[in-house]
């Protein structure tokens, strides 16, 4: 069980869902600037997603929690993030697997997951623990969510 304290997005939805998971996964950071990341380590991340909305769908549901965990814990789990060419790409250094990307692109997924429902969810923050002493939060700007 996960017991994680949250940075908090303040909203005036009704609803607030959040997901949490932890994935197993290694990466390196190709760019002299990354030190010893450049080499291939593993982290279990902490990951957690934040989704609100006013409307529930036809089953009651904000979102379906197993959905989330398919379309990001399903697609990293015990993979090596850097082959995830779809999200990662070396010949831009903003596309590298760090944390703050990887946040990111999990948010990227969710919202355009989000999108297709009839309720209009939307994701306000999605939280990356890659160590016990080093987390990224990244939201989207308030215009875009």
């Amino acid at each position: 069980m996960i017991h994680q304290l949250y940075p908090q997005v303040f909203h005036n939805y009704q609803y607030e869902l959040n997901k949490d998971m932890h994935i197993a996964a290694a990466h390196f950071i190709p760019h002299e600037k990354a030190g010893k990341c450049a080499n291939m380590h593993g982290h279990i991340y902490t990951v957690n997603i934040t989704v609100a909305g006013d409307e529930l769908d036809d089953a009651g549901f904000l979102v379906n929690f197993q959905k989330l965990k398919e379309i990001v814990h399903d697609k990293l789990d015990h993979t090596l993030m850097n082959d995830h060419q779809d999200w990662f790409n070396d010949q831009n250094s903003n596309d590298f697997p760090t944390s703050e990307v990887i946040a990111r692109k999990i948010y990227e997924t969710v919202q355009a997951y989000l999108d297709t429902m009839p309720n209009k969810p939307k994701c306000l923050q999605v939280f990356v623990r890659e160590t016990p002493t080093s987390y990224v939060v990244y939201r989207p700007k308030v215009g875009e969510r």
